[in-house]
């Protein structure tokens, strides 16, 4: 080996494993971020879902109920109730920049106030 060729050799092992080790940094940031914005997903379905069961329960007291906004967390469900029998709860859970929509159909059969529909909506 010539002089000063261990050197070179050094300085590409060096180059190579920073290369490396700064895209796995970067990919574990990556995953890291997709990670939370499924959970986000995961959670404001669970905010839109909680406004869902609200609803039916303040139909339940009140049957001219229209909706409203509830917090839940560091999230918010806006409710919308229209129809009169059945009754249709459009229901948006927030929270940051994510959003889900659920749609409940729900009706009074015999006095018992029953749902025949629960479906998250997708825009």
């Amino acid at each position: 080996m010539k002089r000063g060729q261990t050197l070179v050799f050094l300085l590409v092992f060096v180059s190579m494993s920073l290369v490396i080790t700064t895209a796995a940094v970067i990919l574990a940031i990556a995953n890291s971020q997709t990670t939370t914005g499924q959970e986000m997903a995961a959670h404001t379905l669970t905010i839109a879902e909680s406004g869902a069961e609200n609803a039916l329960l303040n139909l339940l007291r009140n049957p001219a109920y229209s909706g409203g906004t509830l917090t839940v967390g560091q999230g918010q469900a806006t409710i919308e109730v229209t129809g009169s029998d059945p009754f249709t709860i459009n229901v948006t859970g927030t929270e940051g920049s994510f959003s889900r929509q659920v749609r409940v159909i729900a009706g009074y059969s015999e006095g018992i106030l029953s749902v025949s529909s629960w479906q998250e909506m997708y825009p």
